[in-house]
């Protein structure tokens, strides 16, 4: 439902944040994306333009990978690698999956690789991958990936500690995972390759950025850090390079480098759109991260103001606009907690961008509000959604998942809750919150067991709250909504150590969330500690 490829937008306002932060960009050397290993049989004078077509295309900046290579081939039409080049910027890897008409134009450049008949070993292995991927036969998505990701391997296993080689193996685990097929070995089996290349091969793009998304999950996060720390210096001038870094700045709760990361790759984004090198996207990714972090920073003003500079993403549609203002509107008013704001959010006037994201803030927001009939509508329109999404995928070759999607089971939970069916309530949440986490959950979304949590606060059992509370903090360490309500929740338990554990609580939530910040939870924060510590002190006796 809550697609974070989609979201970006121009932020004129953090220019001056982004220059501070950025400064040390503005002065670098044009193309600094960072260092590859990629000798060709090709001749010296296209060589640094393949060595940049890969350099961008290890930092996913499709567009300009592919015209770089279509330049090389150009200026070189018996240079293999060109073609190669071509046909893999083509292949979006952990973003989308080429359509026909993509896989018909891939299969024609690697066979036009082929027919140059290279004499490097090196270089045929790099096109025996590309074949087996775009090869001319009915192939499921996990097939076709299994298929290259089977080819590197054997590739890799010739030339072991291979920068290039290494890391696209790497990435090939990493997709297989996204495809479901082993997705922790395979994650670990990836960040096993890249750590010592990581060591051997400090400012290569791919190693770095191939090991954030390895480590993308709650239990890895912390493998990918030191990986986080370097991309964005090894290639400054991808924007997609910028950003990556906050994949793992998010899992693991440390919002000021997520806020920064994403500014600096807005910006940079915005930047590429205008010059024709880069899709709306890289902008709008980094506008759905900056919000998120904007929101568990406790920082209201800024949140809201990304979702009105939605309407200056350079590059979007009038369509895509519409479709991330939606999202990020829906996102916002319930992580706000603002139960009418999301009840109220507008249908979109055309159908084609109705956004699952509307309708499940709405049945959630009116649920909350007590406003049943109006939840009731919203959960159905929402179902029909989901059905039509789910039906889309299998079309698009995905596939289908058996188990309820978290959006449509935390909807139902909340219209359930509503209707006084607390029992199933509470097991229709924890149902799609055992789901999330089996599946790592979304990086910038709610989790369900949060939700979970508040309900069981609603409820009146705050033991229990507490416990989900901690659940979801290991999983999304840091959640602004999550830190408030464990220290509540502790400090309505009037014994000297659950006071003692809402006062840890409340350090860390002011530490993490409340350094600048003008969500009206900030300021009640510190009354509730202090009015259950006089509840709880004894009472003087008169005399």
């Amino acid at each position: 439902m809550r697609d974070i490829r989609r979201f970006k937008a121009a932020i004129p306002l953090c220019a001056v944040l982004f220059l501070l932060r950025a400064s040390t960009l503005s002065a670098a050397p044009p193309d600094q994306l960072g260092k590859v290993n990629f000798p060709t049989t090709c001749s010296t004078e296209v060589q640094p333009t393949l060595d940049k077509g890969l350099a961008l295309l290890h930092s996913f900046q499709y567009t300009e990978s592919e015209q770089t290579f279509t330049e090389a081939a150009t200026r070189e039409p018996k240079c293999a690698m060109a073609y190669w080049g071509k046909a893999m910027a083509l292949y979006h890897q952990l973003w989308d999956f080429p359509q026909e008409n993509t896989l018909k134009e891939g299969r024609k450049d690697f066979e036009d690789a082929q027919k140059i008949r290279s004499g490097s070993p090196r270089e045929q292995g790099f096109i025996a991958a590309a074949a087996a991927f775009f090869k001319k036969s009915r192939m499921s998505h996990v097939d076709r990936t299994k298929a290259y990701s089977a080819s590197m391997s054997r590739f890799y296993m010739e030339n072991l500690g291979d920068s290039e080689i290494g890391s696209l193996y790497a990435l090939s685990l990493v997709s297989l995972a996204e495809e479901d097929v082993d997705p922790i070995g395979n994650r670990e089996r990836a960040i096993a390759i890249l750590n010592p290349l990581l060591q051997k091969y400090s400012d290569h793009p791919g190693v770095a950025h191939y090991l954030i998304h390895a480590a993308d999950l709650p239990e890895l996060a912390s493998q990918g850090l030191e990986a986080a720390r370097r991309y964005a210096a090894i290639a400054p001038d991808s924007s997609h390079a910028l950003h990556m870094p906050s994949h793992i700045f998010v899992r693991l709760g440390l919002w000021q480098d997520s806020i920064n990361s994403n500014i600096a790759a807005n910006a940079s984004g915005e930047h590429a759109a205008e010059m024709h090198l880069a899709e709306a996207h890289y902008q709008t990714h980094a506008m759905d991260f900056l919000s998120y972090s904007y929101l568990q920073s406790g920082q209201e003003a800024k949140a809201r103001e990304v979702i009105e500079h939605t309407s200056h993403i350079v590059g979007a549609t009038e369509e895509s606009k519409a479709r991330d203002r939606d999202y990020l509107s829906a996102r916002t008013a319930l992580e706000l907690h603002r139960w009418k704001e999301a009840a109220a959010l507008p249908i979109p006037a055309d159908r084609k961008n109705w956004d699952d994201a509307t309708f499940w803030a709405r049945a959630i927001g009116a649920a909350r509000s007590g406003d049943i009939p109006a939840a009731e509508s919203a959960v159905k329109e929402l179902t029909a959604l989901v059905a039509e999404r789910e039906k889309r995928s299998r079309k698009e070759g995905y596939r289908a998942s058996t188990e309820k999607p978290s959006d449509l089971g935390e909807a139902e939970a909340w219209l359930a809750f509503a209707q006084g069916k607390s029992d199933e309530a509470l097991a229709e949440l924890r149902a799609a919150a055992d789901h999330q986490d089996k599946n790592g959950g979304e990086s910038v979304g709610i989790p369900a067991r949060e939700m979970l949590a508040d309900m069981l606060v609603e409820l009146k059992r705050p033991a229990d709250a507490l416990a989900e509370y901690k659940a979801s903090l290991k999983l999304s360490p840091n959640r602004f909504d999550s830190l408030y309500g464990a220290m509540r929740a502790a400090a309505s338990i009037h014994t000297p150590e659950m006071h003692a554990a809402a006062e840890s609580y409340l350090l860390q939530f002011m530490t993490c969330c409340g350094f600048a910040g003008d969500r009206p939870e900030i300021k009640e924060a510190a009354k509730v500690v202090s009015i259950h510590r006089l509840e709880r002190a004894p009472q003087s006796v008169e005399r």
